[in-house]
């Protein structure tokens, strides 16, 4: 743990993960109290982050279960979600036939609404195999399609992994193959929406 007081800061906290190491960054003129106040809050908040972009497979189970419910009329009946680590040139497949649902490793740590836009998308692949004009009308409820999209394609560019297994005029649905965690910074107050670089939160003063 590494908490750094600032006399610019006056009445935001941070917190972010560096590696291993979590960065807390608070007011000069905190008193004692209100550091382990802060620090204990913030702490909490990246752990609860740190789920929802990272979630256990049980936990993507339900999730799938709950977008289609929202998002599907419940049509949608995935019978496994599985975190996978082959999938090196797309973000996620599914077997319509056995329910199953596999995502790449490389969605984890990524902004929730990234996460659920493909599981959202794999889950359409389980009524429509194609990625036709009935396919894409599954998606249209999820009012975030368009910027996931936009940013899976921004990853794929940074890191070089553009090629044919990841564009979605590929119909194929049954095998699969996102950012490297690394120095990673976490929004932990819903300030914005996940996708920027720090967290910030209001103190009360």
């Amino acid at each position: 743990m590494d908490v750094r007081r600032s006399r610019r800061r006056t009445r935001t906290v941070s917190a972010y993960r560096d590696g291993e190491r979590t960065v807390v960054l608070i007011p000069a003129r905190f008193t004692p109290a209100e550091e382990r106040e802060w620090v204990d809050r913030m702490v909490t908040r990246l752990e609860a982050a740190d789920r929802r972009r990272n979630p256990l497979e049980g936990d993507l189970l339900e999730r799938a279960r709950e977008l289609s419910r929202r998002h599907l009329d419940g049509l949608a009946r995935p019978a496994s979600v599985a975190w996978v680590e082959n999938q090196h040139h797309r973000w996620g497949s599914c077997t319509p036939a056995d329910g199953s649902i596999r995502l790449s490793s490389r969605l984890q740590g990524m902004p929730s609404w990234v996460l659920d836009y493909v599981l959202l998308h794999e889950l359409a692949h389980l009524l429509v195999p194609t990625h036709s004009r009935a396919f894409w009308a599954l998606l249209e409820s999820y009012p975030r399609t368009e910027r996931a999209r936009g940013f899976l394609a921004g990853v794929d560019h940074a890191t070089g992994r553009e090629g044919p297994g990841h564009h979605d005029d590929d119909e194929d649905v049954t095998d699969g193959d996102a950012a490297p965690d690394g120095h990673r910074v976490v929004r932990v107050d819903g300030v914005g929406d996940g996708s920027s670089a720090v967290e910030v939160v209001t103190t009360s003063r």
